[in-house]
């Protein structure tokens, strides 16, 4: 009895394993959900390797969905016969590129990758991805986390050519030369890291081969010197970028004619060279227009037998390369021979070829490869390792975290800041704490535009009435606090108003458990006088510091009801907002916040790691050498005669008006040429402004707006020319500041209804006097109606046709 408990025990236990998951060293629960990717065009080429591929991973026995991405034109889609080929998801054709006009195919791979992200329900419900060339043949199950990969560490394949790496090129294009990889073909990546990885790889790519300048052979290993590898190199910047280091393997994908290494079996052949077996050759690029797979019957030369190979080749390790050779031909044409067959062709003739793709030793050569347990061999790191300083082990989790409210003036640095953080690299999550009343959410529309914590708004205080929205920052976090659970150990506290340029994590900037790290804020001087002294207990713990905050989650836990309790009572004391206690050029207790924050953390003795490396206000001349990770455009700042303030943009809606944007700043061309500190000065400031620019138009290109020019675009052009989207020019001083003038317009439409009305009125009582007119010169004359009143009764109609059509007019411009 006790031993069949057992094995009712031991069942239950492996249906729960296989119900919910095998948990691993990294969290992470398996079997996961994957998915395998691969992109073609609408060509006969790619339709003969698809049939390749999609037969391969049907013999694979690969898990999970695959999908085509499909990248055609309408023109090409018209004549296409392609589409039952393989499960297909359509994708915009970039071959010629829609901005620049560059002919580069190779861009559809990243532009099909993150298109399938946006759009596909599929990418909703994985946990892996595996993407592959189409040019490949499949020999065995291709399992992310049985190669290896985890969240952060996808696996690839070795591309050694790739010498970009190392030289000038990627210190051109990557922050992050350290993490440039050389890898390509077989990519096994988490969906987390695919999210923040994939807009990389299609930006960095464009930047790649719109550099020109730097396509020669000696930088890019590129042996035609076209920029043609732009993509490859798009992706391995773009994994830079975004701190994605690689578990690399040279031997499980190999082109077919080379021999692999002893005791490995490959997953995966790559027929991207030629490749030959004794007189008998393949080159894929002879069969670029072939239309093979609608060709009944016909299939490539049949390369020679298993037997023949053997007499031919003594040695047993080249032989070995040769059997695969012979494997990803024959698996070519027993695809084509099925696809022929679901075509409709008629059955084929017998040879004994066809015979041979039909027998045992065939099936035996091509039967599933799977891994030994321990077979994957990873390359070693072959960068520097990075100094972790005090940290041993695995680097802490962080979480992001930035406050808004429910505005269009937040909305645009929303946008601005998620961009940036993208791009930079930061690692662990985001939340943007948005502060709003109840009316405001009811038509609020900008809830996409960042991961978002909800929290009640404090901009007009509950208790005392006091307007000061700058309080929903230390009340958003404690509101976060008591309602989310976090598994980071470590929180970035940042503004809106800022731009990332880099990673701001713990390790890097010495912050630990009691000891947060910040940027300094030395006008802050209430630190050092009296206020200080009325608002903690201990003074002498008094930092200026704000803007950036890395604190221990533990601290945080602590402190943060301080920093809210402390904003109110700094925000209470009106006696002591004066200039000389504060600091605060204004005296209207606006930067008290900040003195909450760090008399907050007085209280509790939290003494701050002070860097000025992390924080940059655009318009100041930067420490030579530094590398700031943020711009903090609180303050305006400029280049020549053009300018940037915040505060212009308050009432400016950029988010849901297509393609606005901010002024262009200058050309980096144009900066001072002779003063390296004001041309720093003024490249960090350009690089703001394109940064801001580059979220915009991005954003606005994810909320499908129409082209410019296209009839959508006129539409509103149209819309513009009557005052619905009425704009002008503000200019003051150096300055060019674009302002919506809607109220003004909204002026001029009542002033011209009144108009209307009045003129309306008028007509009609005189309508009434010439009737009454009329009908008393009838009664007098005691005549029938006669000539001349029907073209006063003409006149009168024409007279009332006309202001209706006008009325109309008026309605139709207000709508």
């Amino acid at each position: 009895m006790e031993m069949r408990w057992g094995l009712i025990t031991m069942v239950m236990a492996v249906m729960v394993c296989f119900g919910s998951g095998f948990a691993d060293e990294s969290g992470l629960r398996a079997p996961y959900r994957m998915h395998t990717l691969f992109s073609v065009e609408c060509q006969d080429y790619f339709d003969w390797q698809t049939v390749g591929l999609m037969h391969s991973f049907k013999k694979s026995g690969q898990p999970g969905p695959i999908t085509r991405l499909l990248s055609c034109t309408d023109e090409q889609k018209k004549t296409y016969k392609g589409m039952n080929l393989a499960p297909t998801f359509e994708v915009p054709s970039w071959s010629r590129h829609p901005k620049t006009g560059d002919w580069y195919p190779a861009i559809n791979k990243p532009v099909g990758v993150l298109y399938w992200l946006q759009h596909s329900e599929d990418a909703k419900n994985v946990d892996w991805v595996v993407i592959l060339d189409a040019d490949m043949i499949i020999r065995g199950p291709i399992i992310p986390w049985e190669l290896g990969a985890e969240r952060g560490r996808p696996f690839a394949a070795h591309y050694g050519y790739l010498v970009g790496c190392d030289n000038m090129l990627v210190r051109l294009h990557t922050k992050h030369p350290e993490l440039c990889d050389k890898v390509g073909g077989l990519i096994a990546m988490h969906i987390d890291d695919l999210r923040i990885f994939a807009p990389l790889w299609l930006s960095k790519t464009e930047d790649v081969r719109q550099d020109t300048a730097h396509w020669a052979t000696n930088l890019t290993g590129d042996v035609y010197g076209k920029g043609w590898i732009s993509e490859m190199y798009g992706y391995s910047f773009g994994a830079a970028e975004a701190g994605l280091k690689h578990k690399i393997n040279d031997d499980l994908m190999i082109y077919p004619g080379y021999v692999p290494r002893e005791g490995v079996e490959p997953i995966l052949m790559h027929y991207g060279l030629p490749f030959s077996i004794g007189n008998w050759s393949f080159t894929k690029l002879d069969h670029h227009e072939d239309n093979i797979v609608y060709d009944c019957n016909r299939l490539f030369p049949e390369p020679p037998y298993p037997r023949e190979v053997k007499m031919m080749e003594p040695d047993q390790y080249k032989r070995r390369g040769l059997f695969l050779s012979l494997e990803c031909m024959d698996t070519l044409n027993e695809g084509l021979i099925l696809q022929h067959a679901e075509n409709g062709c008629p059955k084929p003739k017998w040879t004994k070829y066809m015979s041979f793709l039909k027998s045992k030793t065939f099936m035996e050569l091509t039967k599933p490869k799977l891994l030994a347990p321990g077979s994957v061999h990873i390359l070693p790191d072959q960068h520097e390792p990075v100094p972790v300083d005090e940290f041993k082990g695995p680097h802490p989790k962080i979480h992001t975290l930035f406050s808004t409210e429910c505005t269009t003036y937040f909305d645009w640095q929303t946008v601005g800041f998620m961009h940036s953080f993208k791009l930079s690299g930061q690692p662990g999550n985001v939340t943007r704490l948005l502060s709003c009343t109840d009316e405001d959410l009811k038509k609020y529309k900008g809830h996409d535009l960042a991961p978002t914590h909800y929290v009640p708004s404090m901009s007009r205080h509950p208790l005392t009435g006091d307007w000061y929205p700058a309080i929903n920052k230390p009340a958003a976090v404690v509101h976060w606090l008591h309602h989310t659970n976090t598994d980071a150990e470590y929180i970035v506290i940042l503004d809106a108003d800022m731009i990332l340029r880099g990673p701001i994590t713990p390790w890097e900037f010495k912050a630990a458990r009691g000891r947060p790290a910040s940027t300094p804020y030395d006008y802050l001087i209430g630190c050092d006088n009296d206020l200080a002294r009325l608002h903690t207990r201990n003074p002498e713990a008094c930092d200026k510091v704000g803007g950036v905050i890395i604190m221990h989650i533990e601290d945080l836990r602590k402190f943060a009801m301080y920093w809210l309790l402390k904003t109110q009572e700094v925000r209470a004391d009106k006696e002591h907002y004066a200039k000389e206690l504060t600091g605060d050029i204004y005296e209207s207790g606006w930067i008290s916040e900040m003195y909450g924050y760090s008399f907050g953390a007085a209280e509790l003795n939290l003494r701050h790691v002070i860097s000025k490396e992390i924080l940059i206000y655009p318009g100041y001349i930067p420490e030579p050498g530094v590398d700031y990770r943020v711009f903090h455009y609180g303050l305006e700042f400029k280049v020549g005669n053009w300018s940037f303030d915040k505060a212009n943009w308050r009432n400016t809606d950029l988010i849901n008006k297509c393609w606005a944007k901010f002024p262009d700043p200058p050309n980096p061309s144009e900066v001072h040429q002779t003063d390296n500190n004001l041309q720093q000065r003024d490249l960090l400031s350009i690089e703001c402004g394109q940064k801001l620019n580059e979220a915009l138009f991005l954003h606005h290109k994810r909320r499908n707006c129409p082209e410019p020019g296209s009839e959508s675009s006129e539409k509103i052009s149209s819309l513009r020319k009557v005052g619905v989207y009425e704009t002008k020019q503000v200019r003051g001083g150096d300055d060019t500041k674009e302002t919506t003038d809607s109220s003004e317009s909204e002026g001029r439409f009542s002033t011209l209804k009144l108009w209307v009305i009045a003129l309306w009125l008028i007509s009609g009582v005189g309508f009434l006097v010439v009737m009454l007119l009329v009908f008393s010169s009838r009664k007098v004359r005691g005549t029938a109606r006669g000539k001349g009143y029907r073209n006063k009764r003409r006149t009168s109609y024409s007279n009332t046709g006309f202001l209706d059509t006008n009325d109309r007019y008026v309605r139709n411009t207000e709508t």
